[in-house]
């Protein structure tokens, strides 16, 4: 995947978790938006640390 595509798709994800655990403690559930946005975190690393399978020259 290329590189600018990786970092608009983190960023996307992170405003995206970022929303779910403000509104997720705004509501009074600061356990489920925790995990939202450790999920929306690991997304981001794993996406980075792990290449796409592809063929091999």
């Amino acid at each position: 995947m290329p590189v600018h595509i990786k970092i608009i798709v983190s960023i996307i994800t992170l405003v995206v978790g970022a929303a779910f655990l403000y509104f997720e403690i705004l509501y009074g559930q600061m356990s489920v938006g925790l995990v939202g946005a450790g999920l929306a975190m690991f997304m981001v690393i794993s996406m980075w640390l792990f290449r796409e399978p592809g063929r091999r020259s």
